[in-house]
């Protein structure tokens, strides 16, 4: 049985939310499914994403494949990382320790550079709220003929 992690499709139309599951490869996208392992949300600015990491590398582990969108996720979470750094482990090429300490370093830089951009976009956000185009009217010549009749 090929067991893929995909996304299932919750939400109403043009407002969509999604589960991160893991599932048969053979069931419908919104059908059945063996494992639920985190939400997507690509509505709020920046997107929201909850996974339970330990679940995700169990799966892994036992060779779910992600489609492209799950893979991205994973990817940002840190999840193909520190599978990247388990595998190094198992052949031997640093212990434990080394290997969480780097995930954690890695964790750290990338929480901040999260935290950077999320910064970065609400300056701009308050920047557009702050700006007011200056209008001024500009009278035309036709009005200032039409002034000059009405008062003879």
């Amino acid at each position: 049985m090929a067991v893929k992690m995909r996304l299932q499709r919750h939400g109403s139309k043009k407002r969509p939310f999604y589960f991160i599951v893991v599932a048969d490869a053979r069931a419908p996208r919104d059908g059945k499914f063996i494992q639920k392992i985190g939400t997507y949300n690509p509505l709020t600015v920046p997107a929201t994403i909850q996974l339970d990491r330990q679940k995700a590398l169990e799966w892994l582990h036992k060779g779910a494949q992600p489609t492209d969108t799950v893979r991205r996720i994973l990817s940002f979470k840190g999840v193909l990382y520190l599978k990247h750094l388990l595998r190094g482990v198992k052949l031997g090429l640093f212990d434990d320790a080394t290997a969480m300490t780097k995930f954690q370093a890695w964790h750290s830089e990338h929480e901040a550079s999260i935290a950077r951009r999320n910064e970065e976009h609400r300056k701009t956000q308050r920047a557009r709220k702050a700006y007011t185009p200056v209008v001024k009217k500009v009278e035309s010549k036709h009005e200032e003929a039409s002034e000059g009749t009405a008062e003879a």
